[in-house]
């Protein structure tokens, strides 16, 4: 295949690959416009009639060997009546079969591969699916992927398929395609395992809008409907106020089992540490599959560094273990990156040496293999992405603070030095925005740091910006919607909680609400359009805690812990893996015992440790946190008693509330003092 300059929403020249030189092809096509040595002709339905080369067109095209070269005819076929096609349209074609070229747009592209497709023109039928390919938006996804199953064009199906599904929350708002889909194809989409949802309440929206197109004529599938969302994944309230009583679900007596169904999961789902046998987490609450994983790789644990790596499954909110570590060994203070399926592990310190060397692992091989050294030794290293190229910058060497910098080309497998960086930092962190490189913080050797600055790579220039508002070292920043986000780090007094934000436009720093937990030394990524925060040291010990904020809401939360505690850890994403069923958490149907077996240990543990004493607990805050929370399970024992009696008026009460009380968060197990950060070593 040749070169294709794929330039959306205009017309477009593209070149399918030449077996001959451009003048031989020039002039074939030369002496068919001339009539000069043709030895066919096409006669079409509006009587034209068109010279050509047979030979030049048996050699494209399946149809007119199968035409040209029969034995059936008593003599050669020299004129031949070619029905359904234009002589507009033909001639289009004839261009590329002599000069491999295609001038296609969104109005002409559809015919073209109809009628290419028709002749048997593969390499005119290739170009087409590609140029669809390119542009493909939430508007016109479904057209396409009709159009691309209706004429077998089985990789652009497979495309239009992976976007719509990773895309599906762009598409069920904004499409009006999806709204003249089948039951049946509708379905499809909706029940699909791999379905990119955040929450099913989008699932939900979705159908109602759906049947809100021709409401008298679908109302009545809502059931059908309702079988594809994973009912038990639903926010209780949301369930009981939006689904429930929904007009479309109380107006059709058949929906009344699934109803009953989820009222019963969610108040097992409460009172699960209570249940006796293994709890199977049923088929309205087992999760979809992610189309992004999170990798945590390395760092400090126990007092010395780990190779351990681990997965995010955003959907389970479970952490995995991986296998495939680096068989050279552990790292911490490392930077990673991600192109492509290639993880790229930079720099970094094993207890002994400072590292200059890199390694890569392919998710999708599972395999490790060196790449070239950096041109420096870099320990605390702050790394970046920017067009594919992978940029480290800073750190230390085992001697000195560094305000060097330099970028990695995987193509060239080649390190490049780029301007240095206006201030040596160490223990810094950088992200990538509107295609510049943005560092922040750090520790220069005295003291640490709250100046920042940001490279131009066309100018291969670094400026300095508006300080931050604190000064942090083992800080970490992120690029989210649209601003660098700073959170956490060592002011050289105390691990900080305190975030804030910085604005390109206006050269200006904001703050963001606290974490949680104060940290240095802990991973940063964005995953689900959230920013988590990844383990970490606390200022006493390693944690294990993972925090994420929501801007939406402009609000923390806690998600689950990692596997162990770490901190100089290094985190990644990476997108659309085929593999992704490897890297997720495996059993699903599992999800709710495992829930429960972590909740009974969970009370087992306080209660040896004599924190709960069911006797002698009567303080006025844990009777009334039992009450909230007996009052949710009534609230849900009251719709479910409802729905199995409807007799019985609305707020009839329960004969009995079974107990439960609070689970308690356990307490962190004394850990290891991470004394290897670098402001603990240097700052005294």
């Amino acid at each position: 295949m040749g070169e294709a300059n794929l330039t959306v929403g205009k017309p477009m020249e593209l070149g399918s690959g030449r077996c001959m030189s451009i003048q031989a092809m020039q002039a074939l096509f030369e002496l068919k416009e001339n009539n000069q040595l043709c030895d066919a002709t096409i006669v079409l339905d509006d009587g034209s009639e068109i010279p050509v080369h047979r030979a030049i067109l048996c050699a494209c095209s399946a149809y007119f060997r199968a035409l040209f070269t029969t034995t059936l005819h008593n003599k050669e076929k020299n004129q031949v009546h070619l029905p359904g096609v234009s002589s507009d349209m033909l001639r289009t074609l004839l261009v590329y079969v002599y000069l491999r070229k295609l001038n296609l747009d969104d109005d002409n592209v559809y015919s073209i591969l109809i009628a290419a497709d028709y002749l048997s023109i593969l390499g005119a039928l290739e170009l087409c699916c590609k140029y669809l390919e390119t542009i493909l938006k939430p508007a016109n996804s479904i057209s396409i992927l009709t159009f691309a199953r209706s004429h077998f064009c089985r990789d652009l199906a497979v495309i239009c398929w992976t976007y719509i599904m990773k895309n599906f929350g762009q598409i069920a708002a904004q499409s009006n395609e999806i709204l003249s889909l089948s039951l049946r194809e509708l379905q499809e989409i909706i029940n699909a395992d791999d379905l990119n949802v955040k929450s099913e309440e989008t699932v939900w929206e979705m159908i109602l809008r759906w049947i809100d197109f021709s409401t008298e004529e679908r109302k009545g599938h809502i059931v059908d409907l309702m079988k594809c969302i994973r009912l038990g994944l639903l926010d209780t309230q949301f369930f009981l106020e939006k689904v429930k009583d929904h007009p479309y679900v109380t107006g059709c007596e058949a929906s009344r089992p699934m109803i009953i169904d989820t009222l019963k999961f969610l108040y097992d789902l409460e009172m699960i540490s209570h249940r006796d046998g293994e709890v199977v987490t049923p088929e309205i609450a087992r999760p979809r599959v992610p189309h992004e994983i999170l990798f945590a790789i390395g760092g400090w644990s126990g007092g010395s560094p780990t190779n351990f790596i681990e997965t995010y499954d955003t959907r389970a909110d479970r952490w995995v273990k991986v296998e495939e570590v680096d068989p050279t060994g552990p790292r911490a203070y490392h930077g990673t990156a991600v192109v492509g399926f290639n993880i790229y592990v930079i720099g970094g310190f094993d207890g002994m040496d400072y590292f200059n060397s890199c390694r890569c692992f392919d998710a999708v091989l599972k395999t490790w293999r060196e790449i070239a050294p950096m041109h420096a030794r870099r320990c605390y290293v702050s790394t970046a992405v920017l067009d594919n190229q992978i940029y480290a910058m800073g750190g230390y060497d085992g001697h000195h603070r560094q305000n060097t910098a330099e970028k990695y080309d995987y193509k060239t497998n080649q390190w490049t030095l780029i301007a240095p960086m206006n201030m040596q930092r160490s223990d810094a962190s950088a992200c990538t925005l509107d295609g510049k490189i943005y560092i922040t913080g750090g520790f220069n050797g005295q003291e640490c740091m709250h100046s920042a600055e940001v490279y131009d790579p066309e100018l291969n220039q670094w400026s300095l910006i508006a300080p931050m508002r604190s000064r942090r070292s083992g800080v970490s920043c992120i690029a989210y919607h649209d601003q660098v986000y700073v959170i956490g780090g060592f002011n050289g007094i105390s691990r900080m909680c305190s975030g804030e934000k910085y604005n390109p436009q206006n050269n200006v720093w904001t703050g963001i609400p606290d974490m949680y937990n104060p940290r240095s030394n802990f991973a940063i990524e964005v995953i689900d359009d959230m920013i988590f925060a990844i383990g970490g040291f606390n200022g006493v010990t390693t944690i294990y805690h993972v925090e994420c904020f929501d801007e939406k809401t402009n609000e923390w939360y806690e998600a689950t812990d990692m596997n162990i505690y770490r901190s100089a850890l290094s985190a990644c994403v990476i997108d659309g893996l085929p593999n992704v069923q490897d890297y997720i958490h495996k059993h699903r149907d599992r999800l709710m015992e495992e829930k429960r077996q972590k909740m009974i240990a969970l009370e087992n543990q306080r209660n040896m440790a004599g924190i709960v004493n069911s006797n002698n607990n009567n303080s006025q805050e844990n009777n009334a946190a039992v009450v909230n929370i007996n009052m949710q399970q009534f609230n849900i024992l009251q719709q479910l008693n409802a729905n199995l009696n409807p007799a019985l008026p609305p707020d009839a009460q329960p004969a009995q509330v079974p107990p439960n009380n609070p689970v308690p968060n356990p307490n962190p197990q004394p850990m290891d003092i991470d004394d290897h950060n670098e402001d603990n070593a240097d700052i005294q």
